[in-house]
């Protein structure tokens, strides 16, 4: 049986921490560097830092905040946010990202995913989507889920494992940030048309709720933010129940 990852997610906004519900509405609730830490010293596996805006306004401004943390933080840590070339690629990966997470980029040209994981391995990029239940499917977004794609995201997560990503990152917009659990279908959908794994955001409340997904999804990770970031839940505990429900974890 594999290991579930327990990877901590950190939307940051002009250098603090942020959070809102279904990607609107946010609100600074702490310091990335300190909430980083804090996350590692409590047995967190990774850790992503996600630019919240970046993509609108053609910047990404995690990299110094990436230099702090990986000078006391000691697991893989992906950033993600206004990837839009190779160089920002190198540039996170030299300051001390192991992955980077593209959404926008990927869906304007699919050939940079192409050209990503040419250079810098499948294991460095992270195809992210973003996804709104509509109708009896699920469309794309892109621009921190500002803009709608009318692409089924179920299939856009085909294409970007064809393209060569070497995981899939799949966030629920009507789900975050509202305590509901998990959109275990969506995430259920998207792990059974790829061979690649795939980490479920987006809407944890409860450690039974990451149960749930891991158990009823194939899922091979899974993200925490408010949950975690309001001291709901703790790292700990939540790992304890995922053991109590006969899955695995790393101690």
């Amino acid at each position: 049986m594999k290991k579930i990852r327990v990877v901590a997610r950190i939307d940051i906004n002009n250098e603090s921490v942020v959070k809102g519900r279904c990607l609107e509405g946010l609100k600074k609730i702490g310091n990335p560097e300190e909430m980083s830490n804090k996350y590692y010293k409590n047995g967190i596996d990774e850790i992503i830092f996600l630019d919240a805006v970046a993509s609108l306004y053609d910047r990404n401004s995690l990299i110094d905040i990436l230099r702090k943390a990986s000078k006391n933080i000691f697991v893989p840590i992906t950033i993600g946010g206004g990837i839009k070339t190779i160089k920002d690629i190198k540039d996170a990966l030299s300051a001390g990202a192991d992955k980077v997470a593209i959404n926008s980029m990927a869906f304007k040209d699919i050939s940079f995913i192409k050209k990503a994981v040419e250079r810098f391995g499948s294991q460095a990029i992270i195809g992210s989507v973003v996804a709104r239940k509509n109708r009896n499917t699920w469309e794309a977004f892109i621009d921190n889920a500002k803009h709608r794609t009318h692409k089924n995201a179920i299939e856009w997560a085909v294409e970007l494992e064809s393209a060569g990503v070497g995981e899939l990152m799949i966030t629920s917009i009507d789900n975050d940030g509202r305590a509901v659990g998990y959109d275990i279908d969506l995430v259920r959908s998207v792990t059974q048309a790829v061979e690649i794994p795939t980490i479920a955001s987006g809407g944890a409340g409860s450690s039974q709720d990451v149960v749930n997904v891991c158990k009823m999804s194939g899922c091979d990770a899974i993200t925490l933010s408010s949950i975690t970031h309001y001291q709901t839940s703790k790292i700990k505990s939540i790992k304890e129940n995922m053991l109590k429900n006969n899955l695995k974890v790393r101690l």
